[in-house]
């Protein structure tokens, strides 16, 4: 009589699944997002007492906690998709007969509409980093160089000195979402930022590092040091519900607001799909229509 297959110990294969994560060139974001994952399911199996096996039954009932719970759509998505790849993994690796959540289906994700900053709210921002020390420098190139270029927070964090120029306003993107690359550019008030920024850089302790952003004390700068950075400063700015990722939003309503190409926008944003333009924009779609409408002034017969 066959004996039955052992169940695996998630926490002893996840320091094998991120090496795994890391020679697959995952990006640092990633990474951490299916790790965080995995952690939260592991929290919770502990404190419903349940064992932590990935199958759909258990699994599915995480995801209703989480929903539950409160928790956006969009993150409960986020955290089953980190188990289902943590499962992929298994299977492809022979730790387990098969994958258990082969076919299991995502939950469905409200069409959130995101507003962007508005100009008034934009100038706000960068008051709040008024001042000459180094975080004042560092975040205000920071927001800059975010709401112009569109970057997502984390291949702005990953940003290395070499892969700036700024006497041409270009900065090369190397591993974007999908490990796509790409060259955006800034203007003069950006390079500006970034320039007071770098000489100021150029005293810390850790200024013969790559990496461009540097944290205070001594300290490097990672994701969620930016993320901590900038949701500060909105605070301070008086935005409800700021967020770096709203910079994004930003830039591409001001884009298009402007007269650029959606061509342009998609290559710069680094888009493959014309659909995520409608997702990031779709706020101030219809102002945007009244404004170029006043322009075509089409009434005139």
């Amino acid at each position: 009589m066959s004996k039955e297959p052992a169940t695996p110990d998630l926490e002893f294969l996840m320091p094998s699944w991120v090496l795994s994560l890391r020679a697959e060139r995952k990006s640092p974001a990633t990474i951490k997002s299916y790790s965080d994952g995995v952690n939260a399911f592991l929290t919770w199996c502990r404190d419903a007492e349940v064992p932590a096996v990935l199958d759909k039954a258990t699994v599915n009932a995480f995801t209703a906690h989480l929903l539950d719970s409160g928790r956006e759509p969009a993150t409960v998505r986020t955290r089953q998709l980190a188990l289902r790849r943590f499962s992929a993994w298994m299977d492809e690796e022979g730790e387990v007969p098969d994958d258990g959540l082969l076919g299991l289906k995502a939950p469905k994700l409200d069409t959130k509409v995101i507003e962007p900053l508005t100009e008034s709210e934009l100038k706000a921002l960068l008051k709040a980093c008024d001042g000459t020390d180094f975080c004042s420098r560092r975040d205000e190139a920071l927001i800059r160089f975010m709401v112009e270029t569109g970057t997502r927070a984390g291949e702005c964090a990953a940003l290395l000195t070499d892969d700036l120029n700024l006497l041409e306003g270009t900065a090369i993107v190397r591993r974007g979402k999908g490990g796509k690359g790409r060259v955006v550019p800034f203007g003069a008030q950006t390079a500006r930022a970034l320039d007071r920024y770098r000489r100021l850089r150029a005293q810390h302790a850790l200024a013969g590092t790559p990496a461009f952003w540097l944290g205070d004390r001594n300290r490097a700068f990672g994701y969620d040091a930016l993320h901590k950075a900038l949701t500060g400063r909105g605070a301070v700015a008086g935005l409800k519900g700021f967020h770096p990722h709203k910079l994004r939003h930003t830039a591409a309503h001001r884009w298009l607001a402007a007269g650029g190409s959606e061509g342009g926008l998609m290559a710069v944003a680094g888009w493959t799909r014309p659909d995520m333009i409608q997702r990031y924009t779709k706020a101030r779609a219809s102002e945007r229509a009244a404004a170029e409408a006043r322009k075509l002034n089409l009434g005139e017969i």
